[in-house]
């Protein structure tokens, strides 16, 4: 029984040494513009005259990508074979690497997405100030540039528009107020532990208005779930209700809001409401679906791994008690194994392109692979 068991761990530890060599490529090449794609955007830009994005060096699918690194590399740590210490290289490495490529852009914010990478800079930061160790990411040398880097993705946060409740429209441009749930699990974490490292309240502050806004005017009000966004003004609400990776969003951000007493008082008991709505929706293969209440359609990994993330988190902390979150964390996570495939995590949704533009493309993605290291699978 010994002999299973051991063949079971060295089998779960490949292959997740494999995730951890995909996502340090991916963190340098995913979404990289080539010829093609650069002289598309000139055309469009300078003879259509249209509105063209920015060519983002961190943009959001390449921080989870990042925050999956970083949490893989503080296991490792602990980790003493020969093995574990080429790893752990090798992500900071990439890290570095990535880090770099936006230090010589002379670090562009673009938009609100890019606080999902200051995460990880400002967690290599505090690392460095209450250890003062140098290691392959961070020295006495650059430790300048991260604090200037994440101070500038601060200030970026701290001045940008909000609507008259003090929530960010997710493309301010716009001008049309509308609130995506997507910025709750992409800004508010950065903010959250920016304030609470610098004792800045205000970070903290506002990241936790972000969230207690959304369940105050983003939340179907008889299922419980959230919709994709909505307006303040009009009162209208956007998208479709229970988008799974809607709801991982809203989750990752109030998981990540309660790693200090402030948030942990005010969220704790809406984060455990929530979960409980959201894990009823678990399908019998393990999965959640791409819309939560489309129990025959697709499955989607990104949805499951971010709910799984909230709620391995949730059991850690004790704020879920019981076998029956354990049970569904389980089921989950055996599912996700059976999605990965030679270092990628396959069956995850592809990128939204608006309210209620959900393409029923399935493949894989950074923002399950991202996710999926995270969690202890």
């Amino acid at each position: 029984m010994r002999e299973k068991e051991l063949a079971e761990e060295i089998k779960m530890d490949t292959m997740k040494m494999e995730l951890i060599g995909t996502a340090c490529e991916e963190l340098l090449t995913y979404g990289l513009w080539n010829y093609r794609k650069k002289a598309k955007i000139f055309i469009k830009k300078y003879a259509l005259r249209q509105q063209t994005p920015a060519n983002d060096p961190v943009f959001w699918p390449t921080g989870l990508l990042a925050s999956g690194l970083w949490h893989c590399r503080r296991k490792l740590l602990n980790c003493k074979t020969e093995d574990a210490g080429a790893m752990v290289n090798r992500i900071e490495a990439a890290l570095l690497a990535y880090f770099t490529r936006w230090e010589k852009k002379k670090f562009p914010v673009s938009y609100l997405d890019d606080l999902l990478a200051g995460e990880v800079f400002l967690a290599i930061l505090e690392e460095y100030q209450d250890g003062c160790r140098a290691n392959g990411m961070i020295n006495e040398k650059n430790v300048g540039k991260y604090r200037k880097a994440v101070d500038k993705l601060a200030e970026y946060a701290f001045s940008y528009p909000t609507d008259e409740t003090g929530s960010f429209p997710y493309r301010a441009a716009r001008k049309n107020g509308h609130i995506y749930v997507d910025t709750i699990g992409l800004s508010c974490p950065f903010l959250y532990e920016y304030g609470r490292v610098y004792e800045k309240d205000e970070g903290m502050e506002l990241a936790v208005a972000q969230i207690a806004n959304f369940l105050a005017y983003g939340i179907d009000t008889t299922t419980e779930l959230p919709y994709h966004g909505y307006e303040v003004e009009s009162g209208m609400k956007y998208g479709i209700i229970g988008w799974g990776r809607a709801v991982g969003w809203l989750l990752r951000g109030m998981i990540r809001c309660m790693t200090a007493v402030y948030g942990l008082d005010r969220l704790q008991e809406s984060y455990c409401r929530l979960m409980d709505v959201v894990i009823a929706w678990q399908r019998k293969d393990g999965y959640f679906s791409w819309q939560l209440q489309a129990m025959e359609g697709p499955a989607d990994t990104s949805a499951t791994a971010m709910i799984c993330l909230a709620l391995q988190e949730g059991i850690r902390t004790r704020m879920l008690q019981g076998e029956a979150y354990q049970i569904v964390l389980d089921k989950g996570l055996h599912a996700l194994r059976k999605s990965i495939k030679n270092g990628r995590v396959y069956d995850s949704l592809g990128e939204c392109e608006g309210f209620s533009q959900y393409p029923q493309n399935y493949g894989a993605y950074p923002w399950a692979l991202g996710v999926v290291l995270m969690l202890e699978i």
